[in-house]
């Protein structure tokens, strides 16, 4: 296998008094050496396309918003979300959960983005 590819991804949707929708997705490239250095890539890439960097939702999380602030995505390593996820600071999908859980113990670099509506 060679390249990037999406592992799991699902949408997920909240109807509350801000409702937003939220495309979730776990990413993996095993032409990189370990999910660090994959996360340094997607802010490298993100930075050449004009995203500007924010902070993410919790210490192991990044984030970044498109130009025109229409779009942000949050991103972090398998083990960082899973992390984040045990402690109960974020809240994923149970596939994507179980995709990175998955993906990581299979020692293969990976991470798991988060693509919402911006603050635009």
């Amino acid at each position: 296998m060679q390249g990037a590819r999406v592992a799991s991804e699902r949408r997920q949707c909240d109807q509350g008094s801000n409702a937003f929708c939220a495309v979730e997705a776990v990413i993996v490239d095993p032409r990189f050496g370990s999910s660090g250095a994959l996360l340094a890539a997607e802010q490298h890439r993100l930075r050449s396309l004009g995203w500007s960097a924010t902070a993410g939702d919790n210490g192991k999380e990044h984030a970044a918003e498109s130009p025109g602030r229409e779009l942000r995505v949050t991103y972090a390593t398998a083990a960082g979300d899973l992390l984040g996820s045990d402690e109960g600071w974020i809240k994923r999908p149970r596939p994507i959960v179980l995709t990175l859980s998955r993906v990581m113990f299979a020692r293969t670099p990976a991470m798991s983005v988060m693509l919402e509506a911006g603050s635009a």
